[in-house]
């Protein structure tokens, strides 16, 4: 259904006259359109005060932010000429290009040179056009509980957790410690955590460049087979993610090592905000990886995107990141962030750790992939059968080729060969 519908709204799109203009737009009103904590607030809200050329309209958008912009452009009405553009729906933007500008002609590659390569290649079609300028990244970490740990007999130091716990087996290794010297803890949340964070480790995806599909490939095998491991090991636990008990779980030392990306941080504070100063972060098992980061485009019905590209440019700037980070917890795009001193300061809640010596390095060593419009659909049969063998306790052999079956189906539908 969600294949269906996204390649409905392509076709909408793809008969949008090149000159229309959406109903409801102003030659000075200028919208923007963002989702809760995709953007700094208070950035924002300077923004309208600086560029007082246009009248600048900020709107948080809720629900499938990109059903309703996609829904927008294809009748033509209410188009925001700035958009917020979320990083794991980017492929699928590179499909419908011409409804947003290029950046490049706007004068984007002058300051390519401030912002992560890998991230700044994620928005360039293959036809060259840039269609979105990096907001965020989410490089991943090994957040843990040192006091857990401890009792344990595990390194409590980040340096020494990231040393003993430098692969995949180490970090196994030290889950099956934790289980047998700390009863009714575990060590990884659930199987879904080590695919996903594997897959993000290898420089190939599920679909290549010429439309093949390699879901089935060793990389995607590897990431299944450490996963089914870890479930073997006894060293997964049986709560969902974002359940209630796993927020006591976090809390009460159950789930005293979590592998997540920078943004979780925020999330960590609030939903179990009496562990403040017990935790620590180090470095990902296996090697870095990225999971989420933005972008801002411009759509092609802005009638001042020379304007509206001064602005996101501002919005995006390190000093402006710097801010994100602080204000939303969204890890900056510009390396240059990472040594301003709001984003050195000692954090509390991590005992006083400067966690950008663990984030900033991950997220200049991000492996680079192919990320294909195709990838969500073709993957999630996998990323099912992932779940029902740790929630269901399916036969791993069985799940596979369940999941080879129903991907096969997937692709030959979309034309995936």
């Amino acid at each position: 259904m969600r294949a269906g519908g996204l390649g409905a709204a392509a076709a909408a799109l793809a008969g949008t006259p090149a000159c229309s203009v959406p109903t409801g737009s102003t030659g000075r009103q200028m919208t923007l359109w963002y989702w809760t904590s995709g953007l700094s607030d208070k950035v924002v809200g300077e923004a309208r005060r600086k560029f007082t050329a246009v009248d600048l309209r900020p709107v948080q958008i809720g629900g499938y932010f990109r059903s309703k912009l996609l829904t927008n452009m294809a009748g033509r009405a209410y188009v925001p000429d700035i958009t917020g553009l979320k990083g794991e729906d980017m492929a699928s933007y590179h499909a419908n290009a011409d409804q947003f500008m290029d950046l490049r002609a706007l004068g984007a590659d002058a300051l390519a040179d401030r912002y992560l390569p890998w991230k700044w290649r994620e928005c360039i079609t293959s036809q060259g056009r840039m269609i979105g300028f990096p907001i965020d990244v989410g490089p991943t970490a090994h957040y843990y509980r040192p006091d857990v740990f401890e009792r344990a007999g595990l390194p409590t130091e980040p340096d020494d957790v990231a040393a003993q716990m430098s692969s995949w087996d180490t970090y196994f290794a030290a889950g099956r410690r934790l289980r047998k010297k700390v009863p009714g803890a575990s060590m990884i949340l659930g199987m879904t955590d080590v695919f996903q964070y594997a897959i993000g480790q290898s420089t190939e995806r599920f679909v290549d460049k010429d439309k093949h599909f390699i879901g089935d490939g060793e990389h995607v095998r590897h990431a299944w087979d450490l996963a089914v491991r870890a479930k073997r090991m006894g060293i997964t636990s049986h709560l969902r993610p974002g359940s209630p008990d796993q927020t006591a779980a976090l809390a009460k030392g159950r789930l005293p090592s979590q592998l997540n990306p920078s943004w979780w941080s925020a999330d960590l504070k609030l939903s179990a905000p009496g562990s403040k100063g017990k935790w620590r972060v180090a470095r990902m098992p296996g090697g870095p990886a990225n999971y989420g980061g933005s972008f801002l485009a411009i759509t092609k019905y802005c009638r001042k995107p020379e304007q509206a590209f001064e602005i996101i440019t501002w919005l995006l700037d390190a000093d402006n990141q710097t801010r994100g980070f602080t204000d939303a917890g969204l890890f900056p795009s510009t390396p240059a962030s990472y040594t301003h001193k709001a984003m050195r300061a000692p954090d509390p809640f991590f005992g006083g750790q400067v966690t950008v010596d663990v984030f900033g390095p991950a997220a200049e060593k991000i492996p680079v992939a192919y990320n294909s419009p195709y990838d969500v659909a073709v993957s999630q049969p996998i990323r099912d059968e992932i779940v029902n063998i740790n929630d269901l306790g399916k036969d791993p052999d069985d799940a596979w080729r369940d999941a080879m079956s129903k991907v096969r189906r997937i692709a030959d539908h979309l034309g995936v060969s």
